[in-house]
């Protein structure tokens, strides 16, 4: 039992003050209630005021849930940027997936990254007053006027002193760079890595992610997809520098998304090159951690005569890397098909290649007809977050009852591949 509720707190209950100061957000809770003794005053459901006290463990969770996690709503993003990837959403999908959120409080508690132009002064104030970190930062670019340009903001080229501030102060963050073609790559993206190694060793990361391109694009800024002879230059770019930045601070900093070394046909760095996976969240280096799970898993594994069929299904950027694991299984699992199923993302369009923007109604319609064993197995980061739903509103047990089969969900990990066969053979 946490200690809000041993101490009284129930379900309804609002929170007002804790230890004499009050309440705004999710900010001021964090760092409030992390001292050992805590004089919580509340309002019951009937309007009553009511004060408990708390003993716990320095920094222990009180264990309150809040029905807003921020406590006070999501602020939605005023930037137009050019390439905003919920512009590119076709209509008729559920409301949630059209709110663009650009709030700073989500960077702690989600990992979300934030552009600073909607941020006020105070909001800085605040992250340096609690020493709230790591800030997750979309810079795009460090050149000003190019930044209000990318980003529809005329305020976006000053935002950037925001980080200043937060550097001053030693408040860590992380950087992200969403590269369009002809635009903030090349000699602009050679300019905003050396900018932004002034940050350093307070900017732990920074990642260079290809920017997200649907077929829904029409009457919005003309942008190219990158070819495999781009995704060399960008990788030999920002590899050019991981070398020099290495070699003085001892780190890597800036780190190349998944997505540039399998569109340009090269091998993915080792683990040693991704500095203890800080950019997971933006596609980079979760291939390789997938592969080493997935060797690590091998170890100690024999083999075994069990029999079976199942099938998984991936997105085009990943597949060839997930034949290579099937075709290694079977070393140990001789006796069972494993069927992968490469589904084309006809819902986004073709260049929208990655696992986690498959919809239900694609995987269905390519799917239907196909030999699918006893299970087919679907990986967890298609769903929303703590649900069975799909983008586009299909649930698990929607396509279970299309494909009549039984469908589980996996975690994206190597772990996990190696579970599905030693599941096979238990059918």
């Amino acid at each position: 039992m946490s200690p809000a509720a041993e101490s009284g707190i129930t379900p309804g209950d609002s929170l007002y003050r804790i230890n004499g100061s009050g309440i705004k957000d999710i900010f001021d809770y964090q760092y409030l209630m992390t001292d050992e003794e805590c004089e919580i005053e509340l309002y019951d459901t009937s309007g009553k005021k009511k004060t408990v006290y708390i003993e716990k463990g320095l920094d222990e969770d009180l264990g309150l849930v809040f029905e807003d996690a921020l406590m006070d709503g999501y602020r939605s993003c005023t930037n137009k940027c050019i390439f905003c990837f919920i512009d590119q959403m076709p209509e008729g999908m559920r409301k949630t997936l059209y709110f663009k959120d650009d709030d700073s409080r989500l960077s702690f508690l989600q990992g979300n990254y934030v552009t600073l132009t909607n941020m006020s002064d105070g909001d800085i104030d605040r992250i340096i007053s609690y020493n709230l970190s790591p800030v997750n930062i979309s810079f795009q670019t460090t050149n000003p006027e190019l930044r209000i340009k990318m980003m529809g903001n005329r305020f976006a080229g000053e935002a950037l002193k925001k980080a200043d501030r937060l550097n001053e102060a030693g408040i860590s963050m992380n950087g992200q760079i969403v590269l369009c073609k002809g635009i903030n790559d090349k000699e602009e993206l050679n300019r905003s890595i050396e900018d932004l190694t002034a940050y350093i060793p307070n900017l732990m990361s920074l990642s260079v992610v290809p920017v997200g391109l649907s077929k829904y694009r029409k009457g919005l800024y003309e942008l190219e997809p990158f070819d495999s002879r781009d995704c060399r230059e960008v990788i030999k770019l920002i590899e050019g520098w991981q070398k020099k930045l290495y070699k003085k601070y001892g780190t890597h900093f800036v780190h190349a998304s998944d997505e540039w070394y399998i569109n340009a046909g090269l091998e993915l760095p080792e683990e040693e090159s991704y500095d203890g996976y800080l950019q997971l969240e933006n596609g980079v280096g979760m291939v390789r951690l997938m592969l080493n799970e997935f060797e690590d898993s091998l170890r100690g594994l024999h083999k075994s005569n069990n029999t079976g069929e199942f099938s998984c299904v991936t997105g085009k950027l990943v597949y060839p890397v997930i034949v290579k694991i099937t075709e290694r299984m079977k070393e140990f699992f001789p006796n069972i098909k494993a069927n992968v199923y490469c589904i084309k993302n006809d819902f986004f369009g073709e260049n929208i290649t990655v696992t986690g923007l498959l919809t239900g109604r694609d995987i269905i319609g390519q799917l239907r007809g196909k030999t699918l064993g006893s299970r087919l197995y679907l990986p967890e980061n298609i769903l929303r977050a703590n649900d069975t739903v799909l983008l586009d509103d299909v649930t698990v047990e929607d396509i279970s009852e299309a494909l009549q089969v039984r469908v589980d969900i996996v975690k994206s990990d190597g772990t996990s591949f190696v579970r599905m066969y030693e599941m096979a053979g238990e059918i």
